[in-house]
């Protein structure tokens, strides 16, 4: 069976300095009603790609039940964690390979925390351009830098 989404998610995050203020935003969309919901929040102290992480794993989480999701967002490195690189680090006890020697995954409790979101939710990652004009990105951005400054 095609897999047809019922919830669109755009998510995205941002970060003031990497290190610096960062913040995350989603907008969840229920497709058959219509309804959208967004939210955003940040941390003091963050890097964009953890920001971009907890973008998701917050819209995820506000899904009170298993559902067939589309994400789109514009974070290659979530793209790429959750369909090429995170299967890897499982199979690796959450360890990556560094030249010869073995290091932890970096955001490792993020990694997992989606993770286990990914068990519940049957999720498709569709990449997004940044600013490239996708309304719902922009937007995403806005709240994302928005909750950000919020730190500064």
């Amino acid at each position: 069976m095609p897999f047809e989404p019922e919830i669109a998610l755009y998510t995205d995050g941002a970060c003031s300095g990497n290190p610096g203020p960062g913040g995350w935003a989603f907008i969840l969309r229920h497709l058959a009603s219509n309804k959208e919901m967004e939210g955003s929040g940040g941390e003091e102290v963050s890097t964009n790609n953890r920001m971009e992480l907890q973008a998701v794993i917050e819209g995820l989480g506000t899904l009170t039940r298993p559902c067939r999701v589309e994400l789109f967002t514009d974070s290659v490195y979530v793209g790429k964690g959750m369909t090429e690189w995170m299967p890897k680090w499982k199979q690796n006890n959450w360890r990556r390979k560094e030249g010869k020697s073995w290091k932890p995954v970096k955001n490792e409790e993020l990694w997992r925390r989606l993770d286990e979101l990914l068990l519940t939710h049957q999720v498709k990652y569709t990449r997004v351009a940044g600013h490239s004009g996708h309304p719902e990105n922009e937007r995403c951005d806005e709240l994302a830098v928005e909750a950000s400054q919020k730190y500064k």
